[in-house]
């Protein structure tokens, strides 16, 4: 259910600003006006699809009944604001933190009362003080919305030692102690059985983490080692609750310390109990180990022997008559009392219903939470909370100038403060104490954290990092060369750039397979050629993107392949060259140690002896993607490992060594005539992919993260290109631009030219 806001909207009528409120006002489920209003705001729900109270797993309908009986317990009286009542408004928030921020501006604005439809927008809130919540995260919620309009909030459950923080929560207030004093009993509970070895389990919120946070370190100085930490979360997927049961079974700790809310516990014990997953020592916050609705038959097989603390308990007089003399009423205050009783009744006021509900069955037959006050230990603090702010209200009225909380009024007089008298101020989130030499333990200094630490010098977990603020560990940015981003946009580009025009000069040489010109080259290898290095284009795309298994695989084989069959394509051409320059000698037969056939099995031959070595590589020692968070404290960097190092520079080193021979034998022949100046070409283009690749490997070195790929890619993109663009493109230009230089005419001149330098070549040697 989406958080609808509740609008103020300004409009000016004349000189007087008037608010309007936007959208359908929030009714609450129990009211009643009086002199002064508390708000209440109570899970009576754990679901916002459920369409009754479920009692069997909170008692929150006790709490809210608990709020009313003292309510009008202290209307009753004379010593506490006589002459003044007090009235109530309760929200339910069905257990989640937008309903509860929503009830709270619902509180605030004064929704659901008979009232104009305009409001001055100076008028101050109805409500004057709110009892609630029972979990942490909504209260962090009530407390940061309304404490900006210092509307004191009174919680009976909410134990988030971060809500203590008098400079983010100014008008919070609870009725029960801080987890920062149960998370350190609980370390200490630990070790006094000499448990140093254990697993912790804490529920995915401010109550779990960070009373898991505190647990941690005061573990750590009692010399307890944690084996695993796992966050469950009752909205969380059945797979994630699976994984967490998987770690506990296969973990060797045997005592498991869970800092969760009830709820969170009750889907993790449905999967304990169907692995039949026994024989643990559990150690438990407060939330849950002494939970009533978890002490149940079935789940003794799990949690028997589990210990923790619980809350004193305690007696509230009147009570129980209170809560069984109820009665629903079809006034709008008691909307709530309604849903309650056709739930505990199994009827309704509806006359449409099988069984139409009277008002007056008998709530002495029912027996449940809502019944039950022989556990009041958090009923109590409910209690304790109406009367903490009913004796506030009571101290105000009665106090006169320069007395008690009115001292503040008078602008002469000193102020509502306790005199300080410390020798060091207490040390800030973000920072840590340091004792100053020769001073006593009250006087230190506060050294900021190292990076990556929070609160006060806690670790974050590797794959996170500390906040700006220091308080909070946040997930750190995942990096690699995305399809999305700039970088990663260019290089494809490019790449099918290449792979385009590739495709088009072999189109060209198709067409024009007959003319001498593709003739005189070797058109067989000229168009396997022109495959491979179509081929070394595509090959790139498969360093852009998420590494996976399949790409880090896949990303430098069919490099090492692809290029290799292009290296050896090249070598092939470059051989014929020499080849055909020896055939011309007297006597020579050079041509036909390597012809045609020759030719085909070398290119086989270089290519299937990468093959073989990439095969090897994959079946030993894969690629593989990980998580490399050492290079950046800052980011996560996802790459692909090489698995075998030795491998990767064989592979490289390979194409290395064909690209060395290539040139070495390109450029003994640079000055040999043949036709269109092949040798001359082949030797500038493999220089350019010479140079590329020198370039590339300290570059390569050097870039961090995703600019390491971003470096690779490139050196692929740019040796393609040197060697598609340096040996194809001078023959497109005669083919296409002078065809008069494509024709037997044009090549027997050449062919004359070459027997003449080829016969002063043999004069000369034979002259020597």
């Amino acid at each position: 259910m989406l958080l609808r806001v509740i609008v103020l909207a300004l409009s000016v009528q004349g000189e007087e600003p008037f608010c309007k409120l936007w959208g359908n006002p929030d009714i609450p489920l129990l009211s009643k006006t009086g002199d002064f209003i508390l708000g209440g705001i109570f899970t009576l729900h754990n679901n916002i699809k459920e369409s009754k109270p479920t009692l069997k797993s909170a008692p929150e309908a006790l709490f809210a009944e608990t709020m009313i009986f003292a309510i009008e317990q202290i209307n009753n009286r004379t010593d506490i604001l006589p002459n003044v009542s007090l009235g109530y408004k309760i929200y339910d928030t069905c257990d989640t933190v937008p309903l509860a921020i929503k009830a709270a501006m619902a509180l605030m604005s004064g929704a659901g009362e008979a009232q104009p439809s305009t409001l001055p927008c100076s008028q101050q809130s109805s409500i004057h003080a709110i009892i609630g919540h029972s979990a942490s995260s909504p209260t962090i919620g009530i407390a940061t919305l309304v404490g900006q309009f210092n509307i004191p909030v009174i919680s009976h459950f909410a134990t988030c030692a971060c809500l203590s923080n008098r400079k983010e929560f100014p008008t919070f207030f609870r009725t029960i102690p801080s987890d920062y004093y149960q998370s350190r009993a609980l370390a200490q509970l630990v070790k006094h059985f000499g448990w140093t070895w254990v697993g912790t389990i804490r529920s995915d919120n401010d109550y779990g983490n960070s009373g898991m946070a505190t647990f941690i370190k005061a573990a750590e100085q009692e010399g307890i080692c944690i084996e695993y930490s796992e966050v469950i979360y009752r909205t969380n997927s059945r797979e994630k609750f699976l994984k967490t049961v998987e770690v506990i079974k296969m973990a060797s700790s045997k005592t498991i310390v869970a800092f969760a809310i009830f709820i969170d516990m009750e889907f993790l014990i449905k999967e304990l109990l169907l692995q039949n997953i026994t024989g643990l020592q559990w150690v438990g916050s407060e939330s849950w180990v002494s939970a009533k609705n978890v002490a149940t038959k079935e789940n003794y097989r799990i949690y028997k022997g589990a210990i923790g603390f619980s809350i004193a308990n305690a007696e509230i007089p009147g009570l129980k008559e209170f809560l069984l003399s109820v009665r629903p009423s079809s006034t709008s205050g008691n909307t709530g009392l309604i849903k309650l009783w056709e739930d505990m009744f199994d009827c309704s006021f509806n006359t449409s219903h099988s069984k139409t509900c009277t008002g007056s069955e008998n709530l002495h037959l029912i027996n449940n939470l809502y019944t039950d006050a022989s556990e009041l230990r958090i009923t109590y603090n409910v209690y304790k909370a109406v009367y903490t702010v009913a004796h506030a209200l009571h101290d105000l009225l009665a106090c006169q100038d320069s007395q008690g909380p009115c001292m503040a009024n008078q602008k002469d007089t000193l102020p509502v403060q306790i005199p300080k008298s410390v020798c060091s101020e207490s040390c800030r989130p973000g920072t840590r104490k340091a004792t100053k030499k020769g001073k006593p333990v009250c006087c230190f200094d506060c050294l900021p954290c190292a990076e990556g630490e929070i609160i006060y010098c806690t670790k974050c977990p590797l794959e996170y990092r500390a906040n700006k603020e220091k308080d909070q560990c946040i997930l750190k940015d995942i990096e690699f060369l995305s399809y999305d981003e700039i970088m990663g946009r260019i290089l494809i580009i490019f790449a099918l750039l290449g792979a385009l025009l590739s495709s088009t000069v072999t189109a060209v040489f198709f067409k024009f397979r007959d003319t001498p010109i593709v003739k005189a080259n070797n058109s067989e290898l000229s168009f396997l050629l022109l495959f491979s290095l179509t081929l070394c284009f595509l090959c790139s795309l498969t360093f852009i993107g998420e590494p996976t298994q399949w790409s880090c695989m896949l990303r430098q084989t069919a490099f090492g392949i692809t290029f290799v069959l292009c290296i050896s394509c090249v070598l092939g051409k470059t051989i014929v060259v020499l080849m055909a320059f020896r055939a011309t000698m007297p006597g020579s037969n050079v041509m036909k140690c390597f012809g045609p056939t020759q030719q085909r099995l070398s290119v086989l031959s270089f290519t299937l002896l990468q093959t073989l070595t990439c095969i090897i590589w994959l079946v030993k020692h894969p690629p593989f993607p990980s998580k490399n968070i050492s290079s950046n404290k800052e980011v996560i960097i996802l790459e692909c490992e090489m698995g075998s190092t030795v491998a990767f520079y064989i592979v490289l080193g390979y194409i290395g060594l064909l690209s060395v021979m290539c040139f070495v034998l390109a450029f003994l022949a640079r000055k040999l005539p043949d036709n269109f100046n092949e040798a001359k070409f082949i030797t500038f283009s493999m220089l350019v992919f010479c140079s590329v690749w020198i370039t590339f490997i300290p570059s390569y070195i050097s870039s961090p993260g995703k600019y390491t790929v971003a470096v690779e890619v490139f050196a692929i993109l740019a040796s393609s290109f040197g060697l598609l663009l340096c040996i194809f493109i001078p023959k497109c230009y005669i083919i296409l631009l002078k065809p008069d230089k494509n024709s037997k005419k044009h090549l027997m001149a050449l062919l004359v030219q070459q027997a003449k330098l080829k016969f002063r070549s043999i004069m000369n040697c034979m002259l020597r």
